[in-house]
């Protein structure tokens, strides 16, 4: 059973974690995440949340209470965005380096200069090889249902690494959708209660948290933690299954297929900006055109060998739509990440680069078909190391 409701993304992910019954909570305001902290502290206030909320200076403190609450075993949520997240990078760091499972909600934002509060997943991308889990969503729906998702996943006894749940900021944090919210005790049947077994922080019997190491130990922490993202790579695909027996809907897993069977060309996305692409899709279907889009829901660990299998050998050209540049290679970061998997595993494709919608300016449908003629000419015409094509 769920309710429907008319939502922001920030509604949706409150609501989310809410339902997921958190021991602790401690989030610092930052635009545009800052709804979040109010609904969370306004469902406290009424007496529907029953987590410890705890009010905090900044991120990095935000960030170190629900570290501490997760050295005691603690189910624990926050949420950031940006400049926000840039200052807890610390405690962050150490979170997934010390496999302390929990759930953060990115509202993602333009990382300054120029100064902007606006849309960009430039903060969350920037982050990526902090050790954390990354989900990047389409929707308000898919925020609350991968907060949900994610704390299953992050707890798994195979995973043990924090989740970040990104969402662009004002597309889907600001503006309302309709969104079913499952009752507690659905998800209470999907997500059971946190209980542990890593975890041994007892103020009775005090112990050495994160003590210094030789570099043996280093090599050997590293080494569990690649091999634990590798193993979330399955459990995010049978985590996702199972949510879709339970609740009704599923994305997919670590990517979502939009009518690829028979392409020729690819739009790979990420975010709300999928809705275009999907959109500019089916009008070139519509005309005959053998086109498809791969939705990439998760970042990291990178879903190489799934993006492969959707890449079938009809598929001569792939696009990329990026919300975010590398600096490195003055191409979006998805970008670098979808060729590098295809030269890792010797599959040659002409692909585009196209970077769009940064400091909140919008991803159009005009776009989505403009990279796909793009992509097209490309196809009938392949041509390596094209230059990056800005969607301004």
């Amino acid at each position: 059973m769920s309710m429907v409701n008319a939502l922001t993304g920030n509604e949706a992910a409150a609501k989310g974690a809410a339902l997921c019954k958190p021991d602790v909570i401690a989030a610092y305001p930052i635009t545009p995440q800052s709804s979040v902290v109010e609904h969370l502290a306004q469902m406290h206030a009424d007496g529907l949340l029953k987590a410890e909320m705890v009010e905090v200076e900044s991120e990095h403190s935000a960030m170190s209470v629900v570290q501490g609450a997760a050295l005691a075993g603690g189910r624990t949520f926050t949420a950031t965005s940006a400049q926000g997240l840039a200052l807890m990078y610390e405690p962050y760091f150490r979170m997934s380096t010390m496999r302390l499972p929990m759930v953060m909600a990115i509202a993602g934002r333009e990382m300054t200069s120029p100064e902007t509060i606006w849309a960009g997943q430039q903060d969350s991308v920037s982050v990526r090889e902090s050790g954390w889990i990354q989900f990047y969503v389409e929707d308000n729906q898919e925020i609350l249902d991968t907060i949900i998702q994610s704390y299953k996943i992050a707890e798994d006894n195979s995973v043990l690494i924090p989740v970040n749940v990104c969402y662009d900021g004002f597309y889907l944090s600001h503006l309302i959708e309709r969104v079913e919210v499952p009752t507690e005790e659905l998800v209470e049947q999907f997500l059971p209660p946190y209980c542990p077994k890593h975890i041994y922080f007892d103020p009775e019997r005090p112990i050495a948290v994160d003590p210094m190491f030789d570099g043996s130990m280093m090599m050997k922490f590293r080494h569990n933690h690649l091999e634990a993202m590798q193993a979330a790579l399955d459990v995010i695909d049978n985590v996702d299954k199972e949510f879709g027996s339970t609740f009704g809907r599923s994305y997919g897993g670590l990517i979502e297929e939009y009518r690829m069977d028979d392409a020729e060309v690819v739009l790979f996305s990420i975010g709300s900006s999928t809705g275009a692409g999907k959109d500019a899709v089916d009008l070139y279907r519509e005309r005959g055109e053998k086109v498809g889009l791969i939705k990439v829901r998760v970042l990291r660990p990178f879903p190489t060998k799934r993006i492969l299998k959707a890449l079938s050998k009809s598929v001569r050209a792939i696009g990329v739509v990026d919300r975010s540049v590398s600096f490195g290679w003055n191409t979006g970061a998805l970008f670098q990440e979808v060729m590098a998997a295809l030269g890792n595993y010797g599959r040659s494709l002409p692909g585009i680069s196209f970077i769009g919608g940064l400091g909140g300016a919008d991803i159009t449908l005009d776009h989505m078909t403009a990279a796909l003629d793009a992509v097209i000419a490309l196809a009938e015409k392949p041509e390596y190391g094209k230059s990056t094509i800005w969607l301004d």
